[in-house]
């Protein structure tokens, strides 16, 4: 039925709506596209004024779109969409298998409308679906499934996860966190990892992950080349967990250059070996540990880091002070998210979208 815009401005006379210009000229844009269509309309356009997306705008796009298989990614960030228009575009979701990515942040959207979103798209059998999927994707680089919606306790996830990093040669990031993931999905994707020379960035936060995963890891790190960012923050390796990731990376591991261990139930023990293993290791750069057992030792051995110069102060999540001749760690407002989507399929806001690969966010 001609191009989107037409199309859209039948759908509009269908539902009795007025057609919104943004979007007829956003649609208008697209026309002599043919594949992998970017479609931005986003509330915060600095080049003109704009009328900003509501929920009535939402359900004409999402029926124009809904058997559309060119359009790729759907950028609709900073409008005025509410939890009726999040429930238009999860059909749309459940109706176009060809959008890989959607981006509604700055909307009006709450608890009721995320879980329309993360119904249609993070359930377990959709996550196991999207793992298969990816297994042959070639375009995606980043997947953040964080805080899916699972109804299980088997981690059928995770080893279905699992399987598609054993072949997936293309992926650079994978976040994973709140799957409640225990050690034994861990080892699945260790065991997969060796076989994955591609991924850089692998995010565990908030599972269930204790010392014997931890354990895995380290397993992992004496062998991977690849891996550069590891993020176990909000798990509970504890001292042991952590003494077998401090063998890994001073004797063995030169390609990690950050590991985020916050919250994990560490005492001294495992912090001072973790700030010895760095100072052996000249690759690891950057280490968060926040909301560990920060005792004396362990605050003087990472002061000592950051004093000699071996840790920047921009490169950590503590800072040190002294009171009284004992020597403390105050938190600093330092973190992995600053990395977080190495190949970003939209930059910042106002960047052009760069078309060599794509990031799947679909966390709830």
């Amino acid at each position: 039925m001609g191009s989107i815009k037409e199309r859209y401005s039948v759908i509009c006379s269908e539902l009795q709506l007025r057609p919104n210009p943004y979007i007829l000229q956003v649609l208008e844009d697209t026309e002599g596209q043919t594949e992998e269509i970017l479609i931005k309309v986003t509330g915060n356009n600095r080049l003109l004024p704009v009328q900003k997306l509501t929920d009535e705008d939402a359900l004409a796009l999402s029926k124009t779109l809904c058997n559309n298989v060119s359009i790729k990614a759907l950028d609709l960030r900073y409008n005025e969409i509410t939890d009726e228009g999040a429930k238009h575009l999860a059909d749309l979701l459940q109706e176009n298998v060809s959008l890989l990515s959607l981006n509604l942040m700055g909307n009006n959207i709450k608890a009721s409308g995320a879980k329309f979103l993360g119904k249609c798209l993070q359930d377990t059998q959709s996550l196991i679906a999207f793992a298969i999927v990816l297994s042959s994707n070639r375009s995606i680089r980043t997947i953040n499934l964080s805080r899916p919606l699972l109804f299980s306790h088997q981690e059928e996830t995770t080893g279905h996860l699992a399987r598609m990093l054993k072949v997936n040669q293309h992926l650079r990031e994978l976040h994973v966190g709140k799957h409640s993931m225990t050690d034994w999905g861990v080892e699945r994707l260790c065991q997969a990892l060796r076989e994955n020379a591609t991924l850089r960035y692998l995010d565990l936060r908030c599972n269930s992950i204790a010392r014997d995963g931890a354990r895995h890891l380290a397993e992992l790190l004496k062998l991977n080349t690849t891996l550069e960012i590891l993020d176990l923050s909000s798990n509970r390796i504890e001292d042991e967990g952590a003494a077998h990731l401090s063998q890994a990376i001073a004797l063995h591991n030169s390609s990690l250059r950050a590991l985020s261990i916050p919250s994990n139930s560490i005492g001294s023990a495992g912090l001072v070996l973790l700030a010895k293993a760095m100072g052996v290791n000249s690759s690891l750069s950057h280490i968060y540990i926040w909301g560990n057992k920060l005792e004396e030792p362990a605050c003087v051995a990472f002061a000592d880091l950051i004093k000699s110069g071996r840790l920047r102060k921009e490169d950590t999540d503590v800072s040190p002070y002294e009171v009284d001749g004992h020597v403390f760690l105050a938190e600093v407002f330092h973190g992995l998210r600053r990395h977080y989507y190495w190949t970003p399929s939209f930059g910042r806001d106002g960047d052009p979208a760069s078309n060599s690969a794509l990031a799947l966010v679909v966390s709830s």
